[in-house]
């Protein structure tokens, strides 16, 4: 995967989420309207307002994650916790311990760390990210995790030949690395006891 082609995914990326976050917040505005126009807030009303606002998140974290980033833009710890508190809210959830502002493509890696991280806790767990020296640590803890190896080995260099057996739900696991080369950075992971990806 060269840089131009990373890139050029990166723009794609954007200008889906830059497109679809307008109408998926005009769908929030909407409902709200309803409410106050008093629309009984029903279970159906709850689960249609609740999917709005988890989309609209979710797309704030693909556009930092997945969208086109540089070196001379930075992202607050609010903005950041603003983010990922509106994302985990179900069995997977996330502390995010750093009180700095960091660049945009650092926050980016460990956005992409999270979504590695997400994977290996399909029954339920909690991941938490701090920052030592400079250096971001994500660490997984649950009771059933079950991380790929073959997945995770992607992050440390072992790239295979080609990543056309890679599923879709898995990129970020070819995206981190390249993203982390770029930065002079490269990962720590262990998969013994509690998941850590350091980079």
């Amino acid at each position: 995967m060269t840089q131009p082609n990373r890139n050029f995914g990166a723009l794609i990326g954007s200008r889906i989420c830059h497109d679809l976050i307008s109408p998926v917040g005009a769908i929030s505005n909407g409902l709200e309207l309803l409410g106050l126009a008093g629309v009984p807030d029903g279970p159906e009303m709850a689960l249609v307002t609740d999917s709005a606002a988890h989309a609209s998140a979710r797309l704030r974290f693909f556009r930092v994650a997945f969208g086109l980033s540089s070196d001379a833009q930075n992202i607050g710890a609010h903005e950041i916790r603003s983010i990922l508190s509106a994302v985990y809210t179900g069995k997977v959830s996330c502390d995010w311990q750093i009180d700095d502002a960091l660049p945009r493509r650092v926050v980016q890696a460990a956005l992409l760390a999270m979504l590695c991280g997400e994977q290996a806790a399909p029954f339920g767990g909690a991941m938490t990210v701090s920052q030592t020296s400079g250096a971001i640590t994500m660490t997984v803890t649950g009771d059933k995790l079950a991380p790929r190896p073959e997945h995770w080995e992607l992050l440390t260099g072992a790239l295979p030949k080609t990543l056309d057996d890679l599923p879709a739900a898995q990129v970020q696991f070819a995206l981190l690395p390249e993203l982390l080369g770029d930065l002079g950075r490269q990962a720590v992971v262990s998969l013994a006891g509690p998941i850590t990806l350091q980079f």
